[in-house]
């Protein structure tokens, strides 16, 4: 009896452990089982991005600047004489061509200084003739001995007195009919002429200042500060006139390019000692006058020597704290490429360091992409080449 009773409690044991080693096994199995598909799992998804090469060409030598655009002529209208304003005989903004009349002063006081000159001049002209012919008879006296030479002399220096008023009188002519002219202000120049500063009826005179401003507008000058290790770069000190004086072009401040090309045509004589630049200046064509006298525009100025560069389009480029970058594929994956920028050329940037030359770079799917993240690249059509 208390045979079997032990016989049952062994067995019970017996089952008990041989229950506690399955259920420590089968967990373990389950986990040995099923991790590679957690593993799998926690494995995230590649990314579809769009990648274009990184290209190598030969581009010139290309500096960029911050210039300002200066009229070839610039001419400041002023009064030269003091009267009423009767007329403005322009519209404000218009193109005038040289000797176009611009402002009328009232000529009624200035024609009657010349008529009274020239009235002046004509009693000036009489007394010098009679004292020409009181000096003759005098010399006919004298030759005859019926005269004296005191008599004689004081004619003669009557007559000089009397030709020295003749003189006067006749630049005191002249000086009313300069006056008279000046009563009607022309152009000097052609170009555009800006608003008047004087309405009709107003006084002018010298001391009222301008009264308009004209520019010429085809051709224009852009002017820049250079430094001395880019001026020696880019080669501007040779001669202006020589046929391979660099070129310029120019980008204005909302990034779209002028359409016209320019040449450097004069370098300073000296180098400003407090920035410890030269001032170099271009000249352009300007037949449409987009180019405005005044504005502050981008120059860049291209070597004659092409060099041979990589470029990235400017989808492709970030910017952080540490400076510019891109990401590229490798291996799957996308991996940051620290670039040192050298300009642009249209789309592209070109790239001085960072890039050897027909690395993928990523220009599509940027959002959210880390250092390391799986990507699944495919080519998408490059920008068009070129400057902008």
């Amino acid at each position: 009896m208390w045979g079997l009773m032990l016989d049952g409690v062994l067995s019970r044991r017996a089952n008990l452990r041989r229950s506690l080693r399955l259920g420590f096994l089968l967990p373990l199995a389950l986990a040995v089982s099923c991790g590679p598909a957690l593993a799998q799992q926690a494995q995230p998804a590649a990314l579809p991005v769009g990648t274009v090469a990184a290209e190598k060409r030969a581009i010139g030598r290309t500096a960029d600047f911050v210039g300002r655009i200066e009229a070839v002529n610039r001419v400041e209208i002023r009064a030269r004489i003091t009267g009423f304003l009767d007329e403005v005989l322009f519209r404000d903004g218009e193109t005038v061509k040289e000797g176009t009349p611009l402002f009328r002063i009232e000529k009624a006081p200035f024609e009657a200084a010349v008529e009274q000159a020239q009235g002046a001049l004509e009693r000036a002209e009489g007394t010098l003739q009679n004292a020409t012919s009181q000096r003759a008879r005098a010399e006919d006296l004298l030759r005859t001995n019926a005269g004296s030479v005191a008599v004689r002399d004081q004619r003669v220096a009557e007559e000089k007195a009397a030709q020295g008023d003749a003189t006067t009188a006749a630049a005191n002519l002249k000086t009313a009919q300069i006056n008279l002219g000046y009563t009607e202000i022309t152009s000097p120049i052609a170009g555009r002429i800006g608003r008047s500063k004087l309405t009709k009826g107003n006084v002018v005179s010298p001391d009222s200042g301008v009264l308009a401003l004209i520019v010429s507008q085809d051709r224009m000058y852009v002017t820049f500060p250079v430094s001395q290790r880019e001026f020696l770069e880019i080669n501007t000190n040779q001669a202006p006139s020589s046929a391979t004086a660099p070129k310029v072009s120019l980008r204005f401040s909302d990034g779209s390019s002028y359409a016209e090309q320019g040449t450097i045509d004069f370098v300073d004589v000296s180098v400003d000692r407090a920035t410890d630049t030269i001032l170099v200046r271009a000249v352009l064509p300007n037949p449409s006058g987009k180019l405005v006298d005044g504005t502050l525009v981008r120059v860049a100025v291209h070597g004659n020597e092409p060099e041979e560069k990589v470029l990235v389009p400017q989808a492709a480029l970030i910017a952080d704290q540490q400076g510019a970058y891109v990401f590229a594929v490798e291996d799957g994956k996308a991996v940051v490429k620290r670039l040192k920028i050298g300009g642009e050329s249209g789309a592209y940037v070109i790239v001085e360091d960072g890039l050897a030359g027909n690395e993928q770079v990523i220009v599509e799917g940027l959002q959210g992409l880390r250092p390391g993240t799986p990507v699944l690249p495919s080519p998408v059509t490059p920008p068009l080449s070129g400057r902008s």
